[in-house]
């Protein structure tokens, strides 16, 4: 189920306000998301993994053991995995434009003189109270 308008730009806010309180801990979450690989990266993951499942069958197909233990397979399943890793994660830093917050908005369209400078507890409780106002 979709967010409704008033909760994306709630979530938004939310954002924005962490990206104010502490922004080297909100560009490292905002790096770690999974799922966001660009179409290069899925290609290449893709690629990693097809030379993996090659791997995995070839190892079974010539037969290749050291010790008793089938290594090539082994490889490739190492190979398929870590391509699988590739795709969910997305690899590298996070692209220019997704690494900040929005410039030029203030808390609520800029009402207060500097928002950075409140708590975030601060700016949320004043938030709450004020939907509750306006009720």
């Amino acid at each position: 189920m979709p967010l409704s308008e008033h909760e994306q730009r709630m979530l938004e806010e939310i954002e924005n306000a962490l990206y104010a309180e502490d922004p080297k801990f909100a560009s490292s979450v905002k790096s770690r998301r999974l799922g966001k690989a660009d179409g290069r990266r899925r290609l290449q993951a893709f690629a990693v993994f097809v030379i993996g499942l090659v791997l995995l069958v070839g190892g079974l197909a010539i037969g290749l053991k050291v010790g008793g233990f089938p290594i090539v397979s082994l490889i490739g399943f190492l190979v398929m995995f870590s391509g699988g890793l590739l795709a969910l994660w997305g690899g590298g830093p996070p692209s220019r434009g997704a690494a900040g917050p929005a410039k030029g908005k203030g808390a609520r369209g800029g009402r207060s003189g500097n928002p950075g400078k409140r708590s975030l507890s601060v700016r949320m409780e004043e938030r709450f109270n004020r939907r509750f106002e306006q009720e």
